[in-house]
């Protein structure tokens, strides 16, 4: 029997097997929807917007940045607050997601153009109509998708929820 653990660590991919999985699901005509982010502490708000992006096909992929990455990102110098593998197993235990994989890079950019899903999904503070790529408004990959017949959607965020709040929140006390 398979433990509860060892199903949630075996939806965590390297992006090897990733890309391996996604063949296998699109050769079943699977939609693949991906969206990616930091998900540094897991509240309310990421929990509606994944799920809602999760509703978008039938098998959810979510890139978490690296902690490398999420430096680069400016977030703060306290941030991430979570290592990597530690937020990629929390969002891996979300029963509507399918797998999670962790990249490196400054954007997703690679391997949205590797995966080319049918449904890219970001929040609320991006435009899916949006093609100025200086913008920060802009969703990076989203030409590769929609380039491929694919759709991207915004999912707005749900007010009053964000690590943000949560970290200024913790400091006061």
């Amino acid at each position: 029997m398979v433990s509860k653990l060892e199903i949630i660590l075996n939806k965590v991919f390297s992006k090897k097997e990733l890309l391996t999985e996604v063949k296998s699901w699109k050769s079943q005509n699977q939609k693949i929807i991906f969206t990616n982010g930091v998900f540094d502490l897991l509240h309310r708000g990421h929990i509606e917007y994944l799920a809602q992006a999760a509703d978008c096909g039938d098998k959810f992929i979510v890139a978490i940045n690296s902690d490398e990455s999420v430096k680069r990102l400016g977030k703060g110098n306290n941030r991430p607050l979570q290592d990597e593998n530690s937020r990629a197993l929390i969002i891996a235990a979300l029963a509507f997601v399918d797998g999670v994989v962790i990249f490196n890079d400054n954007t997703p950019f690679n391997l949205i153009s590797e995966i080319i899903p049918e449904a890219l999904i970001k929040g609320g503070d991006y435009d899916a109509t949006c093609t100025d790529l200086t913008s920060k408004k802009y969703i990076i990959g989203s030409d590769i998708v929609k380039n491929n017949g694919g759709t991207v959607k915004v999912i707005q965020f749900v007010e009053g929820y964000s690590t943000t709040k949560i970290e200024e929140k913790i400091k006061i006390g």
